[in-house]
């Protein structure tokens, strides 16, 4: 999410029509190198689309009560693009009132949210421990020390996953979104980076690594929030959303307790190879999913050849989609609208077979 925002730009009160293809429960295939339905045993290729905001640079809480009728629209037409999946990112200071405390109107939407996925079929990658707006960010939350910041994630995910668990539209859990470890104490309250058009989408996960290595920090984060999601919850999977720059021993502490793997990575143009080589590092005999990808700083073309000369390292893709459907984003003046047109257009043609 790093980079996303560069391009700025059958439930009550809403029919959808039921999709002949139902959501079904997943897990890891038997090579550990993709993923399968578990009644059917059949591939599943996750392909779809970040559904992050709209493209007002509106969060999906801003709007997902009072306008229902435009998310059941987006699911609408993120299915017809071809997705099977849909990245969700939940904002924290929306689903805790307080630390110990998730707020019981925002899991029923989810719910409600999950019933649409179903519907729909589509199936949901839930991103958790957003702080994307700092203005939301509760100051309760930013004052928190390591230990108490830790213990209200995992109540959060304890949450979630209690809202979650029976549903088979679920696809995963992401534990958070571009974490990092600092190399030296940063501010109190200094929990965010990589701000872009507003939004933070870099977490800090301890504000000093008195003299920890950021591998023994995120191994020892991911197991706490891996287990309280086990709680409640025994079968979806979990993954968490790296950096494409993300060092080998980071990461390969953070996969350990995962049941796959996803980075974010948006390849520069006449840099192929290094983006290939960059998914490379992350092949750690787990299932790979670009979870994050757009042509941001190379042709839509490019990115397309990108998608198939990686189809062997990878499982899944996700891109993104803010709303706006390819006729629409014609009718629009600017670069980005152009843009994202083309790349949709793009990505439907891709569509992997099933």
């Amino acid at each position: 999410m790093v980079l996303a925002c560069a391009v700025a730009g059958v439930v009550a009160g809403c029919a959808v029509p039921r999709s002949a293809t139902r959501p079904g429960w997943m897990r890891i295939s038997a090579d550990q190198q993709g993923f399968v339905d578990r009644r059917t045993g059949a591939p599943f290729v996750p392909w779809g689309f970040n559904y992050d905001r709209d493209h007002q640079m509106r969060l999906l809480e801003d709007y997902w009560e009072a306008e229902w009728p435009t998310v059941a629209e987006d699911f609408r037409e993120m299915r017809a693009l071809g997705a099977n999946v849909v990245r969700i990112h939940l904002q924290l200071a929306r689903f805790m009132a307080a630390p110990d405390q998730a707020d019981s109107r925002a899991l029923a939407q989810l719910r409600r949210l999950l019933d649409l996925a179903e519907a729909a079929g589509l199936h949901l990658d839930l991103t958790g421990l957003a702080c994307y707006r700092k203005a939301d960010v509760p100051a309760w939350f930013e004052a928190l020390g390591e230990t108490e910041r830790w213990e209200v994630q995992a109540n959060f995910w304890r949450a979630i996953a209690g809202a979650c668990a029976h549903s088979p539209a679920v696809f995963c859990y992401d534990l958070i979104n571009e974490p990092f470890v600092p190399t030296a104490p940063r501010q109190p309250g200094e929990w965010l980076a990589g701000e872009l058009s507003g939004f933070w989408y870099v977490q800090a996960l301890v504000l000093d690594p008195g003299g920890r290595s950021p591998a023994e920090i995120v191994g020892q984060w991911v197991r706490r929030q891996v287990a309280a999601i086990r709680e409640r919850d025994p079968r979806h999977l979990i993954t968490l959303g790296f950096l494409p720059d993300s060092d080998g021993p980071f990461v390969q502490a953070a996969a350990q307790p995962l049941d796959f793997v996803s980075v974010h990575i948006y390849p520069r143009s006449g840099e192929l190879p290094q983006a290939r080589a960059t998914l490379q590092r992350f092949r750690l005999g787990k299932p790979l999913v670009v979870e994050e990808t757009f042509p941001l700083a190379c042709r839509a073309e490019e990115l397309e050849r990108f998608v198939r000369d990686a189809h062997t390292d990878v499982a899944g893709w996700i891109s993104f989609y803010w709303g706006q459907t390819a006729a629409e984003l014609a009718a629009g003046s600017s670069m980005g609208e152009a843009i994202t047109r083309e790349w949709l257009e793009c990505f439907r043609r891709m569509k992997p077979t099933p």
